[in-house]
């Protein structure tokens, strides 16, 4: 059975295709009675109209496709954020290109392609932690069509990121409530925005029960799985180590899990492990990992959000997404710390 046309839909509705064509674009121009409308939406839902999308993209100069561009598609904390994104663009008429390499990064042929060559409508950026902002910016030619994802603000550009310092600070005061008093963080490369924003949770946060944290218990070499041994190893290594850490991102939490077990340091009864981000894989470990909850599949709904709008001629804007607010999720990893 052939695929019905919209002149078919405008037949069986008795108007024009000019006007047709208008009512299923939802065309706010247009001046019709709710009656003519609603017979227009009818005929087309009876006869399963499935408008052309290619020649509507022609026409409208949109490929109604969108790009999200992640450092690591492995990285588990960007599973939710995915599901977001692709969510709310659906939602909205619009399909979801995913793009994960250090070829696709700013700076790089690829990124320029995505957007000279109009394969995409916009993209959404989550660069990576060592990418300067100014390779972003140096490869657009406007700026309206890019929205950074757990970025600091950058001039000109939108940008969407999570309360970082309270997530931090959360997992701190969970530690605190528990009796800790040495607490270290295993935090990210030092040229990370979300990195600073999370190690200044976690200052604020000793600061209010009167502590300070000693350098020898911080680290910063990164978000992933092997950076989270090497700082596990670091600090587990030197006289007088913490009684509990907070690691600023889940990855590495599993890294510290893996190395505090080879060195044979007791999870929780040595030491205990909170990281900021909640993933599935938390409930995986022994002991599994207490996390804190950060809004990901809402941060990925409020970026597709503000992307439109700015392909829509709004100004940039900075948004935090706070809600729902961070909560910690307590599991086998953190406890009172050891007797003295």
């Amino acid at each position: 059975m052939p695929m019905a046309t919209l002149r078919d839909v405008a037949a069986h509705a008795g108007v024009s295709v000019s006007v047709a064509s208008r009512v299923l674009n939802d065309d706010p121009g247009v001046r019709i009675r709710p009656e003519t409308r609603q017979r227009v939406l009818e005929a087309a839902r009876l006869l399963s109209y499935a408008p052309n999308s290619a020649g509507r993209s022609l026409r409208k100069a949109r490929s109604s496709v969108l790009a999200l561009v992640v450092p690591d598609v492995t990285n588990a904390t960007f599973t939710d954020l995915t599901r977001g994104v692709e969510d709310e663009a659906l939602r909205r008429g619009y399909a979801v290109l995913l793009g994960s390499s250090e070829r696709m990064q700013p700076g790089t042929p690829g990124f320029s392609r995505l957007l000279s060559e109009r394969r995409v409508d916009g993209v959404l950026l989550q660069k990576g932690d060592d990418t300067r902002s100014e390779l972003v910016t140096s490869a657009l030619t406007d700026t309206r069509h890019i929205v950074l994802v757990n970025s600091g603000p950058v001039d000109d550009l939108s940008t969407v990121a999570l309360d970082d310092h309270t997530g931090a600070a959360l997992a701190t005061r969970h530690l605190l409530e528990l009796g800790h008093r040495r607490i270290g963080l295993v935090n990210g490369l030092p040229s990370a925005d979300t990195g600073r924003r999370r190690a200044a949770g976690f200052t604020a946060a000793l600061a209010e029960a009167g502590l300070v944290a000693e350098d020898r218990h911080v680290t910063e070499l990164g978000y992933t799985l092997p950076a989270g041994r090497n700082a596990a190893r670091l600090i587990l290594s030197r006289p007088g180590p913490p009684t509990a850490l907070v690691v600023a991102n889940v990855n590495a939490a599993f890294g510290v899990l893996l190395e505090a077990r080879e060195m044979g340091v007791d999870v929780p009864g040595a030491l205990s492990v909170v990281a900021v981000h909640d993933v599935w894989e938390a409930d995986i470990p022994v002991p599994a990992l207490t996390t804190v909850r950060m809004p990901m599949v809402e941060l990925g709904a409020t970026a597709v959000g503000e992307l439109l709008a700015r392909i829509s001629g709004g100004p940039a804007r900075h948004l935090v997404v706070d809600d729902p607010a961070p909560v910690v999720v307590r599991r086998g990893s953190t406890a009172p710390p050891p007797p003295t």
